[in-house]
Formats: structure tokens, C-alpha cells, sequence
């Protein structure tokens, strides 16, 4: 009501006299909710001061620990058309069975018989290099030939010279043994003169004299022209040695030349040989990527490319598979302002989704259906989504985690220090972060610092 009207009920109706009346206004109701009201606020002050575990709280989702065991794509190394599924999706493959077939799409490997091909060049440049290396020997023993000639044919030559300055020699001495022989005919002939000339000697005498001394003068000549071809003779011995030098360096240059020629021939023909060699190896490898296999054991999730006679280029995906084998471990991110107060090993509580679970985030010994975990890994730089990456690995010391598949969601909650609830809702309301700590190990390092 209102009490807009003058005409005031409450005062001409006596409203003590209804029962609902009496029950509302009873100095006893007055009395138990005061009595409630104390025990309620005794009861809120006692739990103000109650310990209250800080956490840091961040959602995530199930991975794998190591990254060999994460859900991976498998990609073709070469160009393709697919010419037959050996698998569909769902099954399960060991490592290194075949999961489609293959085939090329460029034209320079279409020929079917490229790699028997391929090694019947190799032999073919191997016979080549075989033939060269055997020229080079012909030509090598054909160099120490020339040079063992060439060695005879001057010890000739040196032999010719020595004989012919022995010759110069002997005719040397005859033409002085000459010149002696006309001095004296010179003599004897100018004496016989002298005599006839007194009367002691007859004309003959003196004409015998005059035939000796021209006979000793034409034998002088003939001594002084030998003399002159010995020394010719030397001189041809010289020069014979030195056309000997000259043609054998010339035939024994000309001879490592080839050689040379046919060793380049032979070192290119190696190169050739071991290019097709990589070229042989190449085409096997290539023939073995025709099938795609299974990298390891695991299951077909999906297939990426679909039907026959599809084309892809390489490293296009084809197929996921999920290995069967792996170690369970979650992923969640935690905002940069908690980063200080999250170290390696520290204990975390998990919720999967899925599972029943009660959390009391500041009592967690009452929590119910979480799970334990220990940080093992902490990215040192920031994700897309401005928060930081942590990695949590089961907790040996804690239940055994369910069996979940990867990629479910799940709740962490990192257990940091017990204060009282107080200080943690002036916290709240203050917006300060949690206490900074540290783990015991690391005060126990800085203490030895």
C-alpha cells in the first residue's frame, strides 16, 4: 500500500488478532535469526583464516611426449599419379607395409627399363676407362722405351766424339812429326846443294834430295787435310748429340703428351662412370618411392587424396596416421604474468574432459577425479595466442592416467603456496599475481651462490 488515502486501515483494524500475524511478529523469530546470523559470521571469520592453496588454472589438451609419436601426415618425395590404395582408413598398418602404389608423371622417367639401362652405360663407360688406362701404360712404357734409347744412342754419340778428338789428336801430332820430317828435308836439300855446288856432291844426289823434300811436303798437306777432317768429325759427333737430344725429347714429349691426353680421357670417362653411378642409384631410389609405406606402426586416420589416376606434386600430403605406440602428455598455455612462478617438475593437477570430477581449486586434497602431472618442458617464447607453452608429463608418484585419446581437452591447475583465504580475496580484489617462489632446489643453488 501506498498510504495515499487519509482513511488509514491499520488504525481502526487490529491486526494482533490474526494468527499469520502473531507468527510474523514474534520476539522469538527475531531471536534465532539473530542467534543464525552471529554463528553465521563466527563461522565466516574462522574460514577467512583457513589455508588456501594458490594455483594457476589454464586449459589444454592431450598430445603425445615425444614428437615421433604425435599424429603425422605422410608425404611423397617425387610427383605422382596414384594408381592403387592398398589400405582405407581405419586399418592398421606395421611399419613399412605399403599404403598405395605410385606412378610417375614426368617424361624422363617413363621409360620402364631406365635403371637396367642406366647400368649397361655404366658398363659401357667403365670398358672406356679400362681401354684408357691401358693406353696410358702403352704410352708410359713407351716413354721409358724412348728414354733408354735415347740414353744408348748418346752414349753413341758421346763415343764417336771422344774417338774423334783422339783422332784430332794423332793427326796433331803426325803434322808436327811432318813438319820435323820438311825441316829436315829442308835442310838435307839446302846442304846436297851446297855440296854440288863445291863439287862434293853429284846432280843426282841433289835431285834425289829435291824428290824427298817434295814428297815430305806433299805428305805435310795431306797430314794438315786429315788433321782438318778430324776436326770436322768432331764437330759432327757434337752436333750429332745434339740432333740425338733434340729428336728423342721430341718423341719422348710427344709420347707423355698422348699419355696426358689419354689420362684426361680416362679421368673424364671416372667422372662420367661415377655421375651415372649416382644417376644408377638415383632411379633405384626412385623406383622404391613408387610405394609409400608406413614411416611406423600405427593407424590410418584419412586419407588426404582420393580415387585413382589422381596427381600431386611432391610433398603434397596424402594420407595421417596416428602411431600405436605412445606417451601421453598435455599441452596448455599459461598467461606471461604466471610464467615466473611455473618451473620444471613442479606438480600439477588435471582434469580430463570426460570424467567425472569435483575441484576444489584451493583445497586440492579434497578434490576429486583430477589427475597428477610434472612439468617437463616450458617454451622460452611466446605463442600466437600471447600465452606462454607448457608441457605436462604423467606423474609417476600419482594414479595412473585414463585411457583417452589424443587431442582431448583438459584442465590444469598449477599448486602454488598455502596462504590464508583472506589474503587471497584482498588479492583477488586487488588484481595482484600469486606469491613468487621458488622451488627448495633452486633456494638451496642460490644459497650456495
Amino acid at each position: 500500500m501506498l498510504n495515499i488515502s487519509h482513511n488509514t486501515l491499520n488504525k481502526k483494524v487490529d491486526l494482533s488478532d490474526y494468527s499469520a500475524i502473531q507468527k510474523v511478529f514474534h520476539k522469538r523469530h527475531y531471536k534465532y535469526f539473530n542467534r543464525f546470523l552471529k554463528i553465521f559470521a563466527l563461522s565466516a571469520f574462522v574460514v577467512l583464516f583457513l589455508p588456501w592453496t594458490q594455483n594457476i588454472s589454464g586449459d589444454g589438451y592431450l598430445t603425445t611426449l615425444k614428437p615421433d609419436q604425435r599424429p603425422q601426415t605422410i608425404q611423397s618425395p617425387i610427383p605422382g599419379k596414384i594408381e592403387k590404395w592398398y589400405v582405407q582408413e581405419g586399418d592398421f598398418v606395421q611399419k613399412g607395409d605399403t599404403i598405395l602404389f605410385i606412378s610417375e608423371v614426368k617424361n624422363e622417367y617413363f621409360d620402364p627399363n631406365l635403371v637396367a639401362r642406366t647400368g649397361q652405360q655404366i658398363k659401357s663407360k667403365s670398358m672406356a676407362v679400362s681401354s684408357y688406362q691401358k693406353k696410358v701404360e702403352a704410352l708410359k712404357s713407351q716413354a721409358m722405351a724412348l728414354i733408354n734409347e735415347r740414353s744408348l744412342k748418346l752414349q753413341q754419340a758421346r763415343n764417336k766424339l771422344l774417338q774423334s778428338k783422339l783422332k784430332v789428336q794423332s793427326d796433331s801430332i803426325d803434322l808436327e812429326a811432318e813438319k820435323t820430317n820438311i825441316t829436315i828435308a829442308e835442310r838435307q836439300y839446302n846442304r846436297t846443294m851446297q855440296l854440288q855446288e863445291e863439287g862434293l856432291k853429284a846432280l843426282t844426289d841433289v835431285e834425289e834430295k829435291k824428290l824427298k823434300l817434295q814428297k815430305t811436303q806433299a805428305k805435310l798437306i795431306s797430314t794438315k787435310n786429315k788433321l782438318l777432317a778430324s776436326k770436322n768429325e768432331v764437330i759432327n759427333a757434337q752436333v750429332e748429340i745434339n740432333r740425338v737430344q733434340a729428336e728423342y725429347t721430341d718423341k719422348i714429349s710427344k709420347s707423355q703428351s698422348d699419355r696426358f691426353t689419354a689420362q684426361s680421357s680416362q679421368f673424364d670417362a671416372e667422372a662420367q662412370v661415377t655421375k651415372l653411378e649416382n644417376q644408377y642409384t638415383n632411379y633405384e631410389m626412385r623406383n622404391e618411392m613408387h610405394y609409400i609405406k608406413a614411416p611406423q606402426s600405427g593407424f590410418i586416420n584419412k586419407t588426404l587424396r582420393s580415387g585413382v589416376g589422381e596427381t600431386f606434386k611432391e610433398g603434397d600430403q596424402l594420407v595421417n596416421i596416428m602411431p600405436s605406440q605412445y606417451d601421453l602428455a598435455v599441452e596448455t598455455y599459461v598467461k606471461p604474468i604466471d610464467l615466473p612462478l611455473i618451473h620444471l617438475g613442479e606438480k600439477i593437477r588435471i582434469r580430463f574432459d570426460g570424467w567425472p570430477a569435483i575441484i576444489f581449486s584451493g583445497w586440492p586434497n579434497v578434490s576429486y577425479g583430477t589427475y597428477g602431472g610434472k612439468i617437463v618442458a616450458i617454451e622460452t617464447f611466446i605463442s600466437k595466442n600471447g600465452k606462454y607453452r607448457i608441457l605436462i608429463a604423467p606423474d609417476q608418484d600419482d594414479h595412473e592416467w585414463p585411457k583417452i585419446q589424443v587431442g582431448s581437452g583438459a584442465k590444469t591447475l598449477a599448486l602454488l603456496e598455502d596462504v590464508p583465504i583472506w589474503f587471497e580475496l584482498w588479492r583477488k580484489l586487488n588484481g595482484f599475481p600469486p606469491n613468487y617462489y621458488q622451488p627448495d632446489g633452486e633456494k638451496v643453488i642460490s644459497e650456495k651462490k
